[in-house]
């Protein structure tokens, strides 16, 4: 069996996947390196099994990427692949943030179910999903990205009757991007008011 941080590191790797991957730009690199750090209620360590399970307020973090679930399983089969599960609820939904690499934004994900197959490469979020990265959005009850084919797809379902995205516009070569948030506005003290 693999030693605690070494499960720890697999569940890293199930959403530190997750958030690099699907928006086209790689998760901070630096988190690799980084320790991890788990909280939970109670942990089950299963050496036959090769199977590790948090549960209750479920938390990890390494460097920037952060997930919250009520229970994370973590599993490696004879070949040393690694396959993970993290699970939330309806009120209350597993959740990733990490920082793109080389960008000072983060990405997040929100569904009901995450999974991650270390052997086919791929990440699966199920009920309630959500990914956003700066503006964009999008929602459905099923995403799932296939690293080894590229293949991005998100499915309405149950929980959302539509696919539903939100993409904002890239800013043009050499123009800056549009602010975000309020501005405040001020009268100007150099400017004279019309006379009349």
């Amino acid at each position: 069996m693999f030693p605690p941080a070494g499960k720890a590191l697999l569940v890293a790797g199930l959403l530190a996947f997750t958030l690099g991957q699907p928006m086209s730009a790689l998760a901070d690199r630096a988190d690799r390196d980084k320790p991890v750090n788990l909280e939970a209620d109670r942990v089950d360590l299963d050496d036959a099994k090769k199977e590790a399970v948090f549960v209750g307020n479920v938390t990890l973090t390494q460097g920037t990427l952060s997930i919250k679930a009520d229970k994370i399983i973590v599993k490696q089969d004879a070949e040393g692949f690694q396959y993970g599960i993290a699970y939330g609820s309806p009120g209350k939904l597993a959740n990733f943030r990490q920082k793109r690499e080389g960008y000072d934004e983060y990405i997040e994900g929100f569904s009901e179910r995450l999974e991650y197959d270390g052997k086919a490469d791929k990440v699966q979020m199920f009920t309630n999903a959500r990914i956003m990265r700066g503006g964009d959005e999008v929602r459905g009850d099923y995403i799932s990205y296939n690293a080894v084919t590229e293949f991005y797809q998100v499915i309405a379902g149950k929980s959302t009757d539509r696919v539903r995205a939100v993409i904002q516009p890239k800013p043009k070569a050499g123009a800056s991007a549009p602010p975000t948030g309020s501005v405040d506005l001020k009268p100007s003290k150099s400017v004279e008011p019309p006379k009349q």
